[in-house]
């Protein structure tokens, strides 16, 4: 029981990481569940059941690109990090913080901060940065840290540099043709430059950090990563010299600084060449191949890059087995007409007052079932957008608003703590009490302040 002189939010954040601990499933059991749900929303609205199966099941393999990408995030990420230069970055880093409550806060702002650049940095690196502190402070609640470690992903992501939605919106090129028949093309500054997006983010960063600092439990009454039975200590690559002629090679820099240079000019001709700039170039799969250049020129020999990705393999297991799963959601939903159902429903409830609280709701409520921003950006945009021009709402903003809203579901569905999850060695049950607090606070407050904001910015026709 958590003692009653500690604050509030602290007493609130044992007292649900206690309850999810005991009723919160794995994150597979939450996959069925949701198929399940899905197929009985499905069914409830008039679909056959023949049809729900069959999208979901010829769905099933959909996400195969998307699964090797996030295998590919937690891969490159753990061969980065597991790189002598950069644990000792991360262990400098871990010396920052000087109490449990302060270091549980550096991690949230660490979290944020690096998810405006890029959400899979910021997953790797902020739960390799947990395992360090927990390595200097014995009382660090590793719950509270690690929730922390997750506010990238559940607060801030879509309105950085990896925003799925506002990069495809300033792409012509990137859009399907009927959503750029109703919107054109939306350039960054209507939408993550805006000065209104600046101060969502900042307001969401602050609102966290507090809520990080506050209900993060005092010494003694939380639960540190040995209680957890973690490993924290650093992992080393170490290796004997070579003996024989044919492991020469393999203990040469040679290889790897010929294939760091090849992918290292491949990259700069991609970003000198990108029609639409730099930041266009910023997908998925380049921040991915940027790791791995990077880990081949840090492990600088291809016997210790190769241990190093050995030693990542494992933790992505869980995003191998449980995204296929999740793709049978997505096919039932976009597939067996419960889209258009939702769709019509948006446009019979929206007026323009409550229009910015209403895609705010939608897009959160959406994003319990297709955990992923630019996936389910292109299935409900075109509606979204359609009925912002009919209540002469700003483009850019419903972009943004959906961005501060799709983070949301991250709070409490465990797609997206996979990778995390795996570096900490914990279940999804350990985090989402501090996660789920932090729900509460976040979903008035994305609400409020898309709605506030929005009656600052006129409408904007489509531009070509």
């Amino acid at each position: 029981m958590a003692d009653r002189t500690e604050p509030f939010l602290a007493r609130a954040g044992l007292a649900l990481a206690q309850w999810t601990e005991k009723w919160f499933p794995d994150s597979l059991v939450f996959a069925f569940l949701g198929i399940l749900a899905t197929f009985f929303l499905g069914l409830c609205i008039g679909q056959p059941p023949a049809r729900l199966a069959s999208e979901g099941g010829k769905s099933f393999w959909a996400l195969v690109p998307f699964t090797m990408q996030m295998a590919m995030v937690i891969i490159g990420g753990f061969t980065v990090a597991s790189a002598p230069a950069v644990s000792g970055l991360i262990e400098r880093l871990a010396r920052v913080p000087k109490t449990p409550r302060g270091a549980v806060a550096f991690v949230a702002f660490f979290s944020m901060a690096s998810s405006l650049l890029s959400w899979g940095f910021s997953l790797i690196f902020s739960g390799l940065l947990v395992k360090a502190l927990a390595r200097r402070m014995k009382d660090l609640d590793y719950r509270a840290a690690g929730a922390a470690a997750y506010l990238g992903l559940g607060a801030v992501w879509a309105l950085g540099l990896s925003s799925s939605a506002a990069l495809m919106m300033a792409t012509k090129s990137a859009m399907p043709q009927k959503i750029f028949a109703i919107s054109g093309r939306i350039p960054l500054t209507q939408t993550l430059f805006l000065w209104q997006s600046l101060l969502l983010a900042a307001i969401l960063v602050s609102v966290s950090v507090l809520i990080a600092y506050a209900s993060a439990p005092g010494a003694g009454q939380g639960r540190n990563a040995a209680s957890f039975g973690v490993d924290l200590s650093p992992r080393k690559l170490d290796f004997a010299p070579a003996t024989r002629p044919g492991e020469w090679l393999e203990h040469s820099p040679l290889l790897n600084l010929l294939m760091a240079g090849l992918l290292t000019w491949y990259l700069a001709r991609l970003f000198l060449t990108s029609p639409h700039g730099i930041l266009a170039a910023l997908d998925l799969d380049t921040y991915n191949l940027l790791f791995i250049t990077a880990g081949l020129l840090l492990h600088w020999r291809p016997k210790c890059f190769a241990a190093a990705v050995a030693q990542a393999v494992p933790a992505a297991g869980g995003v191998l087995i449980q995204f296929p799963f999740y793709a049978v959601i997505f096919g039932m939903i976009t597939g067996a007409g419960i889209s258009e159902w939702m769709a019509r429903s948006f446009a019979r409830l929206s007026t323009p007052g409550t229009y910015p609280i209403l895609v705010a709701a939608y897009s959160a409520a959406l994003g319990i079932f297709i955990p992923s921003g630019g996936s389910k950006w292109a299935v409900e945009a075109t509606y979204i957008l359609e009925a912002a021009k009919l209540h002469h709402v700003h483009l850019g903003w419903v972009v943004q608003t959906y961005n501060a809203a799709e983070a949301l579901p991250n709070l409490v569905n465990p797609f997206w703590m996979l990778p995390l999850l795996a570096i900490l060695g914990v279940k999804a049950r350990d985090l989402v009490g501090y996660s789920f607090l932090q729900f509460l606070v976040h979903v008035p407050v994305v609400f409020f302040l898309c709605w506030l904001l929005a009656r600052t910015l006129p409408f904007v026709p489509a531009a070509p």
